[in-house]
């Protein structure tokens, strides 16, 4: 049978189950990516289930997440995961040297192969023709150690691209557009797959952009082919060799379909506080900005600070903006540097920051208070800059440069000059002297983890109890965010391998007092929280299901979950339930105790029985969605139990001898 691209990539890589949507399916991976908000974890996660070496392909860590070296806990961390990637066999990005997802491209990323990352946006690898896709960092660290990635088989999505985009459109717009189509939810339990004529005039950066939002709409992965496009960009990469043509077979179909027509779209904006809130730039043009940023994951190419550079060389932003540059990578910064893009943009005032995610992360550049902020990040929403009420509006670099010029949101095709055009280089100058390539495996045996004070042994997590009466500490609407749940930012990131410490900021924009409430009920058997539709969209980061868990979360009931945040409950061992009907969310209030039965048979999949609100005398139909695999992870406490228990007495081995190096280590 004839097959399209992410369907020839999955058989290539299925190691159980059936390729039938909604199934569960286990893939082999190649190559996994982590960054440092994230992989301190894994770290921590592979020494906890005895792991000596990484059984991939390869695998990478990068350090853009946590920059601002306020005190010692992010440069500690950094060494830390120096002194991890030498122990485990792991290629070590540092701190300067760029944003994860460019650098994994420009370096490591390989047609036909699949990439896990402990990252959301990790599917912009889908450029390549890479079957790539974000998850937990638990589910990350198993794939390093050599275990399948499992998921649920996602329908594949064809979207059949034509035309050619109009002047001053890019490929952020055309993200947009399918933000605006669809909105944040539109691709839960889809991969994205492109195809049609309209790819030949959109390059592997272009791609880039376009897979990365992929994330923004729920989707598992976005998919391009690999083709001579790809091939020309691996070359001036000089990595030829990387190469192989994968293309749909004639043939082929998709589960669902779509036309996409690149003439037809223009420039677009992301309103807030949603990546979904989309309108036409054209429609709210004329309102004050105070800040116009480039940079980011979601527009990481060397053309997208070019044609910024274009725009604005010989003048200078209005008064009152700040126009923030973030180069995404060591070797972007080098070549404008040497192509003269860079003098333009500091000539025409911008300020220019180290390589990594920094503001796109809410690590620094926040915007002021109430203050409308033009940014090509991946995402707005609400206070993610670091600023509470922020005004965070996500639009193309072309836009954004027209908007820092004229101090409004402008519409770039009312610049009164003509469209500036930006190729990528064919021949850039190449960076790879900062990589730290992994050490020999005899080698990598001898050295010990670096931690500092703030590392902190991940904590204990004990069974859910076959009978529950826990009370509702939070009841919440569609759409809730893991940044909404865990906040990101200079002020709690630094925690991030710190689970005690960094959940006392769980859900603090929800409820300020929920961390303390929780922390007093968790000796008394812990908590509910029932929420709406998507819930956990957003970022892949595990600490928005560990941290409240450490706090005693155990069950949640919603009308939906995000993909990631709903696998990074069960694998913390905190129980997901669907409400049968949705508009039972509205009968339970916060304080209301809820008896959950789960017995030591729990129901199927998907058939529904009823959990019972012990304060209202009202039962509640639900039901849930674990495969069997799911089910024994989440009777072990998580994966990390499950994983102890099934290595037994050699895992026990292994952290004694682990506990002796390091105890004669320290003495």
């Amino acid at each position: 049978m004839p097959r399209n691209v992410a369907q020839q990539l999955i058989a290539d890589h299925l190691v159980g189950g059936e390729m039938r949507p909604g199934e569960e399916i286990g893939i082999r991976i190649d190559q996994t990516l982590t960054q440092d908000a994230t992989g301190t974890l894994v770290m921590l996660e592979l020494e906890a289930m005895g792991v000596t070496r990484v059984r991939t392909e390869l695998s990478a860590q990068y350090v853009d997440h946590n920059l601002l070296q306020q005190d010692h806990r992010n440069p500690d961390d950094h060494r830390f995961l120096r002194s991890a990637c030498r122990r485990f066999g792991i290629w070590y990005s540092p701190p300067g040297n760029g944003v994860s997802h460019p650098v994994h491209q420009e370096q490591f990323g390989r047609p036909g192969a699949t990439l896990l990352g402990a990252d959301s946006h990790t599917c912009a690898a889908g450029a390549l023709g890479m079957l790539a896709i974000g998850a937990g960092g638990i589910e990350v660290a198993l794939a390093m150690a050599g275990r399948p990635f499992h998921l649920r088989m996602p329908e594949i999505w064809g979207i059949h691209v034509d035309g050619e985009l109009p002047d001053w459109v890019s490929a952020k717009d055309v993200v947009l557009e399918l933000l605006r189509r669809h909105d944040v939810d539109g691709g839960i339990g889809r991969i994205l797959e492109y195809h049609g004529p309209g790819l030949a005039g959109l390059s592997a950066m272009d791609r880039h952009v376009i897979a990365n939002m992929g994330a923004e709409l729920g989707a598992t992965s976005s998919v391009f082919p690999s083709d001579d496009i790809t091939r020309a960009f691996l070359a001036g990469q000089d990595r030829a060799e990387a190469w192989r043509r994968l293309e749909a077979d004639a043939g082929a179909r998709y589960d669902v379909e779509e036309e996409l027509d690149l003439a037809s779209i223009e420039p677009l904006i992301a309103m807030p506080s949603s990546p979904g809130n989309v309108r036409r730039v054209a429609e709210v043009a004329g309102e004050p900005i105070s800040q116009a940023y480039i940079g980011s994951s979601a527009n990481p190419g060397y053309r997208d600070f070019a044609v910024t550079a274009e725009i604005v060389e010989g003048e200078t932003v209005a008064d009152g903006v700040s126009f923030d540059v973030n180069p995404t990578s060591r070797q972007i910064l080098i070549n404008l540097s040497l192509h003269g893009r860079l003098a333009a943009l500091l000539g025409a005032g911008a300020r220019l920051h180290q390589a990594g995610c920094n503001g796109c992360i809410g690590m620094g550049q926040a915007p002021g208070t109430g203050q409308t902020s033009l940014r090509t990040t991946p995402r707005n929403f609400a206070g993610r800059s670091g600023t509470a009420d922020d005004r965070v509006c996500l639009v193309s670099p072309e836009t954004a440069a027209a908007s820092a010029l004229r101090g409004c949101i402008t519409d770039p095709r009312d610049l009164s000059r003509p469209c500036p055009r930006v190729d990528e280089p064919e021949r850039p100058t190449l960076v790879t002297g900062a990589l730290v390539a992994p050490l020999p495996e005899e080698e990598a045996a001898a050295i010990e983890l670096e931690k500092g004070p703030n590392i902190v042994a991940l904590p204990d997590l004990e069974p859910l109890p076959e009978e529950n009466e826990l009370p509702v500490l939070l009841s919440l609407s569609d759409d809730v965010s893991t940044d909404a749940i865990l906040p990101a930012g200079a002020r709690i990131l630094p925690f991030r391998s710190n689970i005690p410490e960094i959940a006392r900021f769980c859900f603090e924009a929800v409820d300020p007092e929920y961390a303390e409430r929780a922390a007093e009920q968790r000796d008394r058997g812990g908590h509910v929280i029932v929420a709406g539709r998507n819930y956990g969209q957003g970022s892949s980061r595990e600490h928005a299901a560990l941290a409240p868990r450490h706090l005693g979360l155990r069950v949640v009931v919603a009308r939906s979950f995000a993909r990631i945040h709903w696998q990074n409950l069960i694998s913390h061992g905190v129980l997901p339930l669907h409400f049968v009907d949705p508009d039972d969310l509205e009968w339970i209030a916060r304080g209301d105790v809820l008896r959950v039965v789960w017995g030591a048979e729990p129901p199927p999949s998907g058939r529904s029985f009823e959990i019972h609100d012990v304060s209202q005398d009202r039962a509640i139909p639900v039901h849930h969605e674990l495969s069997p695999r799911q089910l024994e992870v989440l009777a072990a406490g998580g994966l990390i139990p499950l994983i102890r228990r099934e290595e037994g007495a050699g895992y026990s081995r292994r952290q004694r001898s682990s506990a002796a190096r390091q105890s004669e280590s320290s003495g």
